[in-house]
């Protein structure tokens, strides 16, 4: 290992602490997760599909700009 995987580790160890306050603190405020529109939702008597494609899509652009300016620090 070198110094920029240790740097790597750390960046990823705060984000996890910062997501799981986020979850804590602000659990109410986060039921829209998995219920935007275009979120595919199929309830039968025995079974239920569940497909949040948009959701997917909105957090992977969230994602994708956080890594980028965390890469230009870094």
């Amino acid at each position: 290992m070198n110094q920029q995987t240790g740097k790597y580790i750390i960046v990823a160890g705060l984000v996890i602490v910062l997501v799981g306050f986020i979850v804590f603190f602000f659990h109410n405020s986060l039921k829209w997760i998995g219920r935007l529109p275009g979120d595919i939702r199929i309830e039968g008597k025995n079974s239920k599909i569940y497909f949040p494609w948009v959701t997917m899509i909105v957090l992977s652009i969230i994602l994708t700009i956080l890594i980028n300016v965390i890469r230009k620090f870094f």
